[in-house]
């Protein structure tokens, strides 16, 4: 697998982002499609691209535990949820009231799906955005899940305005992350294992 990324692909990627294009990377699990999480415009091609219907939110990135207050309520259970994550497979958790995101991407009872991610390249597109990132899985809405680049179809790589060259090369098949959705009173419900 490949460690290492190239500094001009990450600013590449950063540029697109910060001009509200989407972007083609590789995450901490599968293959994703990106943009800037706060620019609605570039959320509302995400969904196009997808065909997918807006009221299907996405998921987000975050480099950091310690900049979700800006962007979601974080009741005590995500916490503990957080740090059990640490260690094992990675962790989406649904937030109740998302906050300073594209409107598009929030669901309809206001919570957002952000996951922290361990990566080194898409923690860096992150921090080089100083945004969260949309991550969504690079595919056309209802169809197999692009594992590794080698899966993700013509059609979907057509539709980007960057694809990252980091891990094109990678023939291990991640999977998608455990989902969790956190209440305000801290009860929470396991929407995938």
């Amino acid at each position: 697998m490949e460690t290492r990324y190239e500094k001009d692909d990450l600013q590449q990627a950063i540029r697109v982002l910060r001009e509200g294009g989407v972007i083609l990377y590789p995450t901490d699990t599968v293959w994703g499609i990106g943009c800037d999480a706060t620019n609605a415009a570039a959320v509302q091609r995400i969904y196009e691209i997808k065909r997918r219907a807006d009221s299907k939110s996405m998921l987000v990135l975050l480099d950091s535990p310690g900049k979700l207050q800006g962007y979601v309520d974080v009741p005590a259970a995500a916490d503990q949820l957080l740090e059990a994550s640490e260690e094992g497979r990675p962790m989406t958790i649904i937030y109740p009231n998302a906050r300073n995101l594209a409107e598009n991407l929030v669901a309809e009872d206001g919570s957002v799906g952000i996951r922290i991610t361990r990566e080194a390249f898409s923690k860096a597109l992150c921090e080089g955005l100083h945004h969260p990132i949309v991550s969504t899985s690079a595919n056309i809405s209802g169809e197999p899940t692009a594992k590794n680049f080698r899966q993700v179809t013509l059609e979907i790589v057509n539709a980007m305005d960057y694809v990252c060259r980091y891990r094109q090369t990678d023939e291990e098949e991640k999977q998608p992350s455990s989902i969790i959705k956190v209440n305000s009173d801290n009860s929470f419900v396991i929407i995938r294992k």
